[in-house]
């Protein structure tokens, strides 16, 4: 059976490797925006949603295809949900993911454990176009703790400092078929399936 493809509205590998995984066994799979040179676009909203829909218009307009996009983050509760739609670039426009690693732990070493309650959100959507006037959208959120010493060689972003308590590690250190079942983009790309493929 010949898959539907999507665009995905990222040019994050990360992203891409991880949604692809838990599209296995779907009649859907997923191209990057960059197969078809889509520009990035500014992440100018103020929550998650704004921007997913920002970033899926902006692909589905250059690609003309159906898109999933995402935005999601990690929310400090004593942070007041720093760093939150800022997570990619906290510490900077071109910041990498140990640049913001290492500003996000920096802010937590002074919290004690009480307070270092987090939780990684996603707000995915679909676009059947780039005007489409009822696009798709679905939310996942993934409880955990952030930690000052990170471990792990898996995932990426913020994964080495998110412990997991049911699973006594962090994200970075289950393997990819776990960390999809249980993660924020895992249950988020989920329900946007169920849902498309009603």
């Amino acid at each position: 059976m010949e898959k539907r493809q999507i665009v995905l509205a990222s040019n994050n590998q990360g992203k891409v490797r991880e949604i692809n995984e838990c599209l296995d066994g779907t009649a859907f799979r997923i191209v990057p925006q960059s197969e078809f040179n889509v520009p990035e676009i500014e992440e100018t909203g103020l929550t998650f949603v704004e921007n997913a829909l920002l970033k899926a218009r902006n692909a589905a307009r250059y690609t003309g295809h159906p898109v999933i996009a995402d935005d999601s983050g990690i929310e400090v509760l004593a942070l007041k949900g720093r760093p939150g739609i800022y997570s990619a670039r906290y510490a900077g426009v071109n910041a990498t993911d140990k640049d913001n690693l290492n500003k996000l732990i920096e802010e937590i070493k002074p919290l004690t454990e009480v307070d270092r309650k987090a939780r990684f959100v996603c707000l995915m959507v679909y676009l059947r176009h780039a005007d489409d006037p009822t696009p798709v959208i679905s939310q996942g959120i993934w409880d955990g703790i952030v930690i000052a010493e990170p471990h792990g060689p898996n995932g990426f972003g913020y994964d080495p400092m998110f412990y997991v308590p049911t699973h006594d590690c962090t994200s970075a250190e289950l393997s990819p078929a776990i960390k999809n079942q249980l993660s924020h983009r895992g249950q988020a790309l989920k329900a946007l399936i169920k849902e498309i493929s009603a």
